[in-house]
């Protein structure tokens, strides 16, 4: 999911997880936001492996 959110939203791709764990979080849906929060993380890492490797 990190790969498709960077593919497809690439440096805006931190706006987009935000917004999608705020939204299932005022929605309720924990488990959602749990999902994503974790797709921050591996995101987060993505841009540390891009980086090390410019």
């Amino acid at each position: 999911m990190a790969l498709w959110v960077e593919k497809h939203h690439g440096d805006a791709g931190h706006e987009f997880i935000a917004a999608k764990i705020d939204h299932l979080t005022r929605d309720g849906e924990e488990d959602g936001a749990k999902l994503w929060q974790e797709v921050a993380h591996r995101y987060e890492q993505l841009g540390e492996r891009t980086s090390h490797s410019s």
